[in-house]
Parts: C-alpha cells; sequence; structure tokens
C-alpha cells in the first residue's frame, strides 16, 4: 500500500428500538449526510462507496445513497454478519491506500426485526453448520434460547470453568456499559442498573441473562475516507489517519480446539490484533480507548484477553481492579458498546470508527479519554471474520 488513509469526516444517527425506526435507506442517507457534511464535501466526491447491512435485500446500498444522487459510482453492497460495517470500511481503506481513488464512502445500516436474531433461509445448508457441528460436541442445544446467545453463554461458562470467573464479573461489564452510554446521545439504553438487576433479569443461556445481551436494534453510520492529498485540497480534517487495519477469518482451531472460547472467535481476534499491533509497531498497553464487539457481556472479556489487554485467563480480575473503564488502564466501549449503545448488525463497525474518530479529535464531550492519541477498533461477525483497526491522531 503506497499511501496513507484519512478518516475525514464521520456520521451516525441515534440509534433506535425496532417499532421506533424509519426505514433503511431513510436511515443510511441521513448517516451518509452526516459524515459528508462532517467532511464539509459533497457526494459528487465519492468515487467508490461500500455499503454494509445483514437483513436485507440485494442493492439495499443504491437504495440508500441514491437519495444522495445518482452520480454512476461503484456501489459494493457488503455483508459480513456482525462485522459488516468494518468490512466496509476494510474495503473502502484498501482503494484509498492502494491508489485506486482518492475518497471513498464506508456506510452501514441495519433495519431489524423485534426478537432475537435468526437465519434468513430455511431452504439450504446454514453458514452456521459448522459452527453448530462444534458447538453440539461440546455442549447441550436448548431449543428456546437465541442461537447466538447458546454461543456466546457457552465460551463465558467455559471461562468460568477454566478460571474460575464469577458470573458477577459478567454483570458488572452490563453495569459499565450502561454507566458509559449515559453520556452517549445515540444510545439506545441511557438508564443505569445495578448488578443486582442484571443477575436477577431472566436467564438466557450459562451464564447470560438479559442484560447481558445486546438488544436488537435499528441505525445507521457512515465515514468518509480519503487521501491526505484529496484532504488537504478539500479543506478536510486529516487529524485521524488509519494506521493499520488487519482482517481475519477462522483457523481449523475454531472447530477443533474442543473450546467454545475459540468457536466464537477468539482466535480470529487473536490474530487480527497481533498483526496490527506488529504493524503498527505498537502494543496493547499503549492503547488507551478501545471500542469492542461486546454483543453479549461474555465475549467483552473475551475480548480483553484476545486483544492482550489484559493476559489470558486474568479478564475478571481486570473488570474488578476497575482497568476497562475511566481511570483504570484502558476506556473500552466508551459509547456503551453493543450492550448499550445498541447492535443495529450492519451499522456497529461504523458506529465504532465514529466514537473512536470523536475521541481521536477530542469532540467525544462528557466520555472524552483525555489525552488519547491512540484507539484501537475491534469488530466480530461469527461465520467469521473479524476486523481490527488501528487509529491514530497525526500532528497537524
Amino acid at each position: 500500500m503506497s499511501r496513507a488513509a484519512v478518516v475525514g469526516g464521520v456520521g451516525m444517527i441515534p440509534f433506535t428500538k425496532p417499532r421506533e425506526t424509519a426505514g433503511y435507506e431513510v436511515m443510511g442517507e441521513r448517516a451518509a449526510r452526516a459524515a459528508l457534511a462532517d467532511a464539509g464535501v459533497d457526494y459528487a466526491a465519492v468515487q467508490q462507496a461500500y455499503v454494509g447491512w445483514v437483513y436485507g435485500d440485494s442493492t439495499a446500498g443504491q437504495a440508500a445513497l441514491y437519495g444522495l444522487g445518482q452520480t454512476g459510482i461503484p456501489i459494493v453492497n457488503v455483508n459480513n454478519n456482525c462485522s459488516t460495517g468494518s468490512s466496509a470500511l476494510f474495503l473502502a481503506r484498501q482503494a484509498v491506500e492502494s491508489g485506486a481513488v482518492e475518497c471513498a464512502l464506508a456506510l452501514g445500516f441495519e433495519q431489524m426485526a423485534n426478537g432475537a436474531l435468526a437465519m434468513g433461509f430455511s431452504d439450504r445448508t446454514s453458514p452456521m453448520a459448522r459452527f453448530d457441528d462444534a458447538t453440539d460436541a461440546l455442549q447441550d442445544r436448548d431449543p428456546a434460547a437465541p442461537f447466538a446467545a447458546q454461543y456466546f453463554g457457552g465460551a463465558g461458562r467455559e471461562h468460568m470453568e477454566r478460571f474460575g470467573t464469577s458470573r458477577a464479573t459478567f454483570a458488572k461489564i452490563a453495569v459499565k456499559a450502561r454507566a458509559h452510554a449515559a453520556h452517549n446521545p445515540y444510545a439506545v439504553f441511557r438508564d443505569a442498573v445495578t448488578e443486582e438487576q442484571v443477575l436477577a433479569s431472566p436467564q438466557i443461556y450459562g451464564p447470560l441473562t438479559r442484560l447481558m445481551c445486546c438488544p436488537p436494534t435499528c441505525g445507521a453510520a457512515a465515514a468518509l475516507v480519503c487521501s491526505e492529498e484529496f484532504a488537504r485540497r478539500h479543506g478536510i480534517d486529516a487529524s485521524v489517519r488509519l494506521r493499520a487495519q488487519v482482517m481475519t477469518t477462522d483457523f481449523p482451531s475454531t472447530f477443533e480446539s474442543g473450546d467454545m472460547r475459540r468457536v466464537v472467535g477468539y482466535d480470529l481476534t487473536a490474530a487480527a490484533a497481533q498483526q496490527v499491533y506488529e504493524a503498527a509497531g505498537v502494543g496493547p498497553l499503549d492503547i488507551p480507548v478501545v471500542e469492542l464487539h461486546d454483543c453479549f457481556a461474555t465475549n467483552e472479556l473475551l475480548s480483553y484477553e484476545a486483544l492482550g489487554l489484559t493476559p489470558e485467563g486474568t479478564g475478571e480480575k481486570f473488570v474488578l481492579d476497575g482497568d476497562n473503564t475511566y481511570g483504570g488502564r484502558v476506556v473500552t466501549n466508551p459509547s456503551g458498546g453493543l450492550l448499550s449503545k445498541g447492535h443495529p448488525l450492519g451499522a456497529t463497525g461504523l458506529a465504532q470508527c465514529a466514537e473512536l474518530v470523536w475521541q481521536l479529535r477530542g469532540t467525544a464531550g462528557a466520555r472524552q479519554v483525555e489525552g488519547a492519541t491512540l484507539a484501537l477498533q475491534h469488530n466480530l461477525g461469527l461465520g467469521g471474520a473479524c476486523v481490527v483497526s488501528l487509529y491514530e491522531k497525526v500532528a497537524a
């Protein structure tokens, strides 16, 4: 890759519960407009667009962007399960770094239905079949529990059995998420909860209760990625750069290790993070702020370890010591994360991007992590793909 990729503009809309949402095309257009306005450029300046969504029909990306105009540019629709938004960002960044374009738009949105995630087709082989087989060999299936909760609940239970982790520790993570989201006007759940309330909420699977699970959410977010030269010519804020970014997919260990933590992407995360650290010449102890994939409270704890923020088996101590929040070693999910900000699947990766850009610009308000010059993003999709991105603040 020959040149740096700048995140010159970000935008998102407040996330909502499904009954309160506008249509996907309205949400997508609003988020894209916000990113363009943040950069101070018109849609006509965009040379390619990558649009992510999970539940929708083909060319939904065009339906959202045509509200901005029909400029004839390539629009690529992206679907990579819960890592869809950052997969779109990955492609936009590659296009700019390679010199194929000077300016690309990454957009993600989701119009979700109430209730747990479900597969879209029942007349063909599920892309999760290998994961189901690996999971069925390790734990009992509960026909009443959502399939994703069974994966991540089982992974949390595995951590408890291996390292003596308490269920209350996962509850503390959910409480922290609400505390952070209280300062985020884009978040769905901004009211505080107690550890007792989290533990007393309905049991879902393994250690998971309802308040340890992310809610079905609708929303959209976008990022404008451009070269430094393009930013300079158009007066765009070029202070935030994508310093390193890696996408990984599954290894044999996902299916062969006999470890539910690995079924849900531990090794994808660890490999992507290590490659990012090596490419950037930094280590996990250099990172002051992280937006990570807390689809379930159990996965937040697993991700601390997979990202190298704390050694394997010490996630509980990391939480109990307060090292995952303000005043600790690294602020995790200052936005409130998927647990409280919400998780509109196609938008999540770009909402994480927006939060970290605001953090590095110093414009995150009451959520601000003071003095942050590096920020790490982790976006995971079962099936599977993981994207880890490192952002840096550069001198003007």
